[in-house]
């Protein structure tokens, strides 16, 4: 997670106005594995098969999705990038299991300084049904008010664009051409809808009985992570402070699917949660330390072991 803060970078416009694609991790990844010097390099569109633009915008997803890490003039991997897409040893290179894109619309949404618009959006934005035009000025407004360098209108109307088509499955394939209509893997969520063929747009707050437990799960544990707390106020996970991001906040789910989430990883981790409630406010404790990346271990290799018994039989 990496968290708002009025004095650290913010990001605007990096992604060449592309969308995140099915296999541009994955082709990415590798790339960069096997030539860490590969998004600065002539021949990056002939070993990746993009063209110039894309190169770049592939480089950008790879920084927002936290799976590599920007040092200056440096690329480096973050272990998560290694644990989920080395393609030898990774759990989910290949984007197979839905709880990944799912942690990965975490990933995206709580990384203020590289994906500014999108933490904005799922953190601090409120309103159930917006217009294009309302997302614009509302971003304007939260620029202006905390974030020191100038960023031009048409780079805020650019990422507001940019996120429906990102998460937004494409309705009309005839007046949208065949490269622009392939919808980002994030689009399989339902976290934003186009209303009919109106002008309004939907993010709701639900239940999200399709959310897996992992990606929830790993966003909490970060959440204690930065907090440094042993318990939490049901609320803190629930609604987003403006500076963390906030697992309800950004999987878009009511007090009921939170508590009902809360309940089915308590369950699946047994003893190393509790949720108390006390003059009716809601607490989560952490009984037990355990690392974000542990439970995502946990995960896949039960995954894996649920896999291999259904090829038995």
């Amino acid at each position: 997670m990496k968290p708002f803060d009025k004095s650290s970078a913010v990001s605007f416009g990096r992604h060449e106005t592309f969308t995140l694609r099915f296999g541009w991790l994955t082709k990415g990844f590798k790339a960069w594995c096997e030539d860490s010097s590969i998004f600065e390099k002539d021949d990056a569109t002939v070993v990746l098969g993009v063209g110039k633009n894309m190169v770049h915008a592939i480089r950008y997803w790879l920084i927002a999705c936290q799976i590599l890490e920007a040092n200056k003039h440096t690329l480096t991997s973050t272990v998560l990038g290694k644990r989920l897409f080395d393609i030898k040893n990774g759990h989910d290179p290949y984007l197979e299991d839905d709880a990944t894109i799912w942690l990965l619309h975490w990933l995206i949404a709580s990384n203020a300084e590289n994906a500014t618009a999108f933490f904005w959006f799922f953190n601090r934005f409120h309103k159930p049904e917006f217009t294009q035009k309302e997302l614009f000025e509302a971003l304007q407004v939260f620029v202006h008010e905390n974030v020191s360098s100038r960023v031009a209108d048409n780079t805020l109307r650019s990422d507001i664009t940019l996120m429906l088509r990102t998460y937004e499955p494409t309705i009309d394939f005839k007046k949208t051409p065949i490269e622009e209509g392939l919808d980002s893997p994030l689009a399989i969520l339902g976290l934003i809808n186009e209303i009919g063929n109106s002008k309004y747009h939907e993010s709701k707050l639900e239940n999200r009985w399709n959310l897996p437990v992992v990606p929830f799960s790993y966003a909490v544990l970060e959440v204690f992570k930065v907090s440094r707390l042993s318990s939490l106020p049901v609320e803190k996970l629930m609604i987003s402070d403006g500076f963390y991001a906030a697992p309800g906040a950004v999987y878009r789910l009511n007090e009921e699917g939170l508590i009902d989430k809360l309940e089915e990883m308590i369950a699946w981790l047994p003893g190393v949660f509790e949720l108390r409630e006390t003059a009716g406010i809601h607490q989560l404790y952490m009984l037990k330390q355990i690392e974000p990346l542990d439970i995502l271990d946990k995960y896949y290799e039960e995954s894996n072991q649920s896999r291999l018994v259904e090829i038995r039989a």
